[in-house]
């Protein structure tokens, strides 16, 4: 079974996202193994971008915090190295084409084996552009993921059919942010989604509670959340990891 696979085959999956460097790596590293505690099934490493145009304010200032405390992707390999020798659950790389790009596709690729990254997701990367970036993952077992978002409409069943690992569905129109509710038909975009792949599909932007996240997972496989982690490190301090692993909890008791 493929690792990803993995993460959704007990129930329904938590999926956290952790934005790499903010504050230090360190402490990344203790928030996943928190997360990771708290019961989350697969985990999404943020790399720093200078211009995350899918991020709406809380991620945007963690890049940049990141970025100024001196984060670097060879920083971040490392680091992902060091965890893979006691957390097993599937991590990805959620960045953009850009960072990939000027390290060098199949080097960044070679890396993320090395490491035991198991998949990458390009936010800014549209489904007709990604095959400069999906055969070199595909030739070394890394899920290219795809995003389905609300005006994907017509092409739902297109990207649906060529979807590695698990199917990323958008919530809401605009960037990530703590939302107070969730308008979007997501069952609709699920229903469409079900009718061309078997792979899993997870719902992301927007959830902070575990009504959303109960409520999104009931609707799809799994739920993302991200603001809310990133805003709860920052705000925790030293306490980082303790919040994450009780928040963490608090949302997978909900699913699992």
């Amino acid at each position: 079974m493929n690792k990803i696979a993995g993460a959704f085959s007990h129930g329904k999956a938590f999926i956290a996202f952790i934005t790499c460097g903010d504050p230090d790596l360190g402490t990344t590293a203790e928030c996943v193994r928190a997360a990771v505690d708290g019961g989350a099934d697969l985990i999404e490493l943020g790399i720093p971008f200078s211009d995350p145009t899918a991020e709406g304010p809380v991620i945007q200032s963690a890049n940049a915090r990141a970025l100024a405390g001196g984060v670097t992707t060879d920083k971040i390999f490392a680091m992902v190295k060091e965890l893979r020798r006691d957390v097993s659950v599937p991590m990805v790389f959620m960045t953009y084409a850009n960072v990939v790009y000027s390290y060098g596709i199949e080097r960044f690729c070679d890396r993320c084996v090395e490491a035991g990254i198991d998949g990458m997701i390009l936010p800014d990367v549209p489904f007709e552009e990604k095959e400069e970036f999906a055969p070199a993952c595909r030739e070394r077992g890394l899920s290219f993921i795809s995003l389905i978002a609300p005006t994907s409409e017509n092409r739902v069943a297109m990207i649906a059919r060529e979807a590695e690992g698990f199917l990323y569905i958008v919530s809401s129109m605009g960037v990530t942010g703590v939302r107070s509710e969730i308008t979007t038909d997501i069952g609709a975009m699920v229903e469409l989604v079900r009718k061309s792949t078997s792979i899993p599909c997870a719902v992301g932007f927007g959830i902070s509670t575990p009504e959303q996240a109960a409520k999104m997972a009931g609707l799809s496989d799994g739920a993302i959340v991200g603001s809310a982690i990133v805003r709860l490190i920052h705000e925790s301090g030293p306490d980082a990891p303790n919040a994450v692993r009780e928040y963490v909890s608090s949302m997978t008791r909900g699913l699992h």
